[in-house]
């Protein structure tokens, strides 16, 4: 079979668009957890987070989600 066929193929297409997302998307869940964690985990973590961990890392992660929601639109 001819590798054109391949690049040219709307289903790899759109497998590869896809992938891309998920990739990216695994990127940004990286980022929020390593920023989040660092900034409202302060001690060794227990098996359940305090209140004020828990806040935080809700907090952080909207603020977060916000700020990406924001950029993603500017940049478009």
């Amino acid at each position: 079979m001819d590798p054109s066929t391949f690049k040219s193929s709307p289903e790899l297409q759109q497998l590869l668009n896809q992938e891309k997302e998920r990739a990216m998307v695994n990127e940004v869940v990286a980022k929020l957890t390593s920023s989040c964690w660092d900034k409202c985990v302060t001690g060794t973590p227990g098996s359940k987070f305090s209140s004020s961990e828990y806040n935080c890392l809700s907090h952080c992660a909207k603020r977060y989600m916000e700020m990406s929601m924001l950029i993603m639109k500017r940049v478009q």
